[in-house]
């Protein structure tokens, strides 16, 4: 065999080899066939009515999905389609973002393990919740729950809250209960619950930065 002949194999082998390296680090979700049609709920957030409005019943070609209605980093859409149920023993099943579905439930499963109270989770929510308003006061972009990629966990006992740069007894609660840290299902960085969330990556809502804190809710980055 020639050096040129000999240098070229030793290329093409190379190049396979890193090929295969980059595939073996892809997600198994990154090979599984895209579903025919996409079907949701869909509904707005009216700032000035302070109620949710245009809810519809959607249905088409997974392929016409728009950039907004696909999540970049994971590829999961706002389509039932690409949710998973998740069922967890003595808790009402809930719908989770297909390429997050496997962490989110052992983390679930290490923390009650470890002792936290669970008693509610709300994940998969289409719905325009955040965003610019619209010259109708309408919110104009997906909220993480669209995607299955957020948890409101608890929400009885943790609440969501607006005027609370920091916690106190003045902050106004909106939304749920209120924050009991320290009761059995209330959330806080010395829980179980926390540590398995936020070691996947995720953050929480009640280290959000701002006015508003949301004790139940976890995601990718605590919105």
């Amino acid at each position: 065999m020639s050096a040129t002949a000999e240098f070229c194999r030793t290329q093409i082998s190379a190049v396979s080899v890193l090929v295969l390296a980059v595939f073996s680090l892809l997600p198994l979700h990154a090979f599984a066939e895209e579903p025919a049609a996409c079907t949701y709920t869909d509904w707005t957030w009216s700032v000035r009515e302070r109620r949710v409005v245009d809810v519809r019943e959607v249905e088409k070609p997974y392929s016409a999905l728009r950039e907004d209605e696909r999540d970049v980093t994971t590829g999961c859409s706002i389509c039932r389609e690409d949710q998973v149920e998740i069922s967890l023993p003595d808790l009402e099943p809930f719908q989770i973002c297909k390429a997050v579905a496997e962490d989110v439930e052992v983390a679930l499963i290490n923390a009650t393990e470890a002792g936290f109270q669970i008693d509610t989770v709300t994940g998969y929510r289409v719905g325009r919740s955040k965003g610019v308003l619209d010259v109708t006061g309408r919110r104009t972009e997906y909220s993480n729950h669209s995607f299955g990629l957020a948890l409101d966990i608890n929400a009885a006992k943790n609440g969501l809250y607006d005027r609370c740069t920091e916690y106190s007894s003045e902050c106004r609660l909106i939304r749920g209960g209120a924050w009991r840290p320290g009761e059995p299902g209330g959330i806080s960085p010395e829980t179980s619950l926390f540590h398995e969330i936020t070691e996947m990556g995720w953050q929480w809502g009640g280290a959000l930065p701002g006015a508003q804190k949301d004790f139940m809710h976890f995601s990718p980055m605590g919105d």
